[in-house]
């Protein structure tokens, strides 16, 4: 009974993301539109929030595209155009975007299972897949946390396999002090609201290969080849296709995923403040892990460099009883969750990919499982009171 007391005493309106676009964001799209005659399809805001991007992030090359999924999406189109279809070791725990972008591309997932401290791949059992067939390692760094180790890099420049970064949930995470996004050949991130800065709906892609660069520009603009900014990619197309309308040669059997002037505005004006928010949520999320019952719950995550925008609450053990509780005293004390952390937990129980692998291959991942069952996540945003943190640690640790 001391514990249902509790339960109804506590109220914290703890949603998954609050403010994430400001006041300021929007008076600053107001002022652009103010203008006289302002273009608001792709122009001179999107590459101008490119090259902003690229300099904060330190790469050579951003690609602006309408979300972290058509990042995902081209970036495979791009490596199946560079290096031909064959297998690309993927993970168990990601968003949907990345498995489907895979097979949309028609290259064949080899699945791994996670590492419980980074929620990413096991680098051990990602070694021991590697093969001839082996067009890419696409890695996901889960909710902020790096999913890098030097052996896994190591091990493929010496086979000289491409690392894919998904870095959609990791905005400003680093590995030995180095951004993540800039180990790949290519990197995606995501600008959706409840993302570490949001343009509303966006995403990117990044790379410092120049060739990609180009066949990127194209794959985002149904292949056309005048989106190049190469001189001599374009006169390639134009010597061999002289029977053409140069503002009409298409490269590729692309898409159009371009974004607008209006959401590079908004994201112009959140970059500047990425930095000093993510230092507040890496507060918080220290604050989080510190004062749960470790007895209850995991705590020894690999936070070093991490940076992230939800908070993970993961039981230690496979207590469904106390799962139970635990959905009930957060949605009592009105704080939204997620079961199953990114994504909603393990990929192979989901339907789409039960017809590609089978019934029952979820069951060789178990680390999975256990976050598929047994873990959350939460919102963490900059201004998230401390109070709270130390509130819904309380309640938790009554449970």
């Amino acid at each position: 009974m001391g514990v249902q007391t509790s339960l109804e005493a506590v109220e914290l309106n703890w949603p998954l993301m609050s403010n994430n676009i400001t006041r300021q964001d929007l008076d600053r799209l107001i002022e652009f539109l103010k203008q006289d005659d302002p273009i608001l399809t792709q122009s001179t805001q999107v590459r101008a929030f490119e090259q902003e991007w690229s300099d904060w992030l330190g790469v050579k090359y951003s690609v602006f595209v309408n979300s972290g999924s058509s990042a995902n999406l081209l970036t495979m189109a791009t490596l199946r155009e560079t290096y031909g279809l064959g297998e690309v070791i993927v993970p168990t725990l990601t968003w949907v975007s990345d498995l489907a972008s895979v097979l949309q591309c028609g290259f064949t997932p080899v699945f791994v299972d996670i590492d419980p401290h980074t929620l990413g791949m096991d680098d051990e059992q990602v070694i021991a897949k590697l093969s001839d067939r082996t067009r890419a390692v696409f890695l996901t760094h889960i909710l902020g946390y790096n999913a890098l180790s030097q052996r896994l890099l190591d091990e493929l420049a010496a086979r000289n396999i491409p690392l894919i970064e998904d870095v959609c949930e990791s905005h400003g995470a680093t590995f030995k002090g180095q951004k993540l996004g800039t180990f790949g050949l290519m990197s995606n991130f995501s600008f959706y609201y409840a993302h570490h800065m949001s343009t509303i709906e966006g995403g990117m892609i990044c790379t410092n290969d120049p060739d990609l660069y180009q066949t990127l520009r194209m794959f985002r603009s149904h292949g056309m080849v005048r989106e190049a900014t190469s001189d001599a990619t374009k006169q390639k197309y134009y010597q061999n296709h002289p029977d053409l309308n140069p503002d009409f040669i298409f490269a590729f059997p692309a898409y159009n995923v371009r974004s607008t002037e209006l959401n590079a505005v908004i994201g112009r004006s959140q970059l500047p403040r990425l930095d000093a928010n993510n230092t507040l949520r890496t507060e918080n999320l220290k604050l989080f892990l510190q004062h749960l019952d470790p007895e209850k719950y995991q705590t020894d995550f690999a936070v070093e460099g991490s940076s992230n925008y939800a908070f993970t609450l993961v039981l230690k053990n496979p207590d469904s009883e106390l799962r139970d509780r635990v959905m009930q005293a957060m949605r009592q004390a009105k704080v939204e969750f997620r079961r199953g952390t990114s994504g909603g937990g393990n990929q192979l129980r989901q339907p789409f990919m039960k017809t590609v692998v089978g019934d029952d291959e979820y069951k060789h991942y178990p680390a999975v499982d256990h976050v598929h069952f047994y873990g959350f996540y939460i919102g963490n945003y900059p201004g998230l009171e401390k109070q709270k943190i130390l509130d819904l640690c309380e309640l938790l640790n009554s449970l």
